[in-house]
């Protein structure tokens, strides 16, 4: 398998056999559960034309590749502290610290903070945002204090 990019900037994959697909993308499997692993890229036509069971397998020039293009498809922010929220009652305004930086948004109910697994949760903002908290239990006194209320 090989990799490269167009004069577009689209993924091209050359298969084994020599048959080259244009306008490859790759997606994960399972992104919140496993993000470094199980990955299928897909063609234009929407069907898997090949399948990477681990990234850490693929060659460093084609996961390089793989890797940019899923930053650029994939956009999670993951919340590490709730600074306040305006109501305990929803909607309320929510300002946090993720992964990306200090952020402000609206969350319309209760039901918008879904647990994935035991340590994960997803909270889904007003314009359709999704935010991960990864292991709650591990945040600070504050934060688990205010995110408590909702749960």
């Amino acid at each position: 398998m090989k990799l490269d990019r167009n004069a577009l900037g689209k993924l091209v994959l050359t298969t084994a056999g020599g048959d080259v697909i244009d306008n490859v993308v790759p997606v994960r499997a399972f992104p919140v559960q496993v993000p470094h692993g199980q990955i299928s890229l897909v063609g234009a036509d929407g069907h898997e034309v090949a399948w990477i069971e681990r990234l850490e397998d693929v060659p460093e020039a084609a996961r390089l590749l793989i890797e940019e293009e899923l930053r650029l498809r994939e956009f999670t922010p993951v919340i590490q502290r709730l600074l306040e929220v305006s109501s305990f009652a929803t909607p309320s305004q929510w300002t946090v610290e993720t992964d990306r930086g200090r952020t402000s948004f609206v969350l319309k109910g209760e039901e918008d903070i879904r647990r994935l697994s035991r340590d994960v949760l997803l909270v889904l903002d007003s314009h359709g945002v999704q935010f991960l908290i990864r292991q709650p239990q591990q945040l600070d006194r504050h934060s688990r204090k205010l995110l408590d209320r909702f749960l």
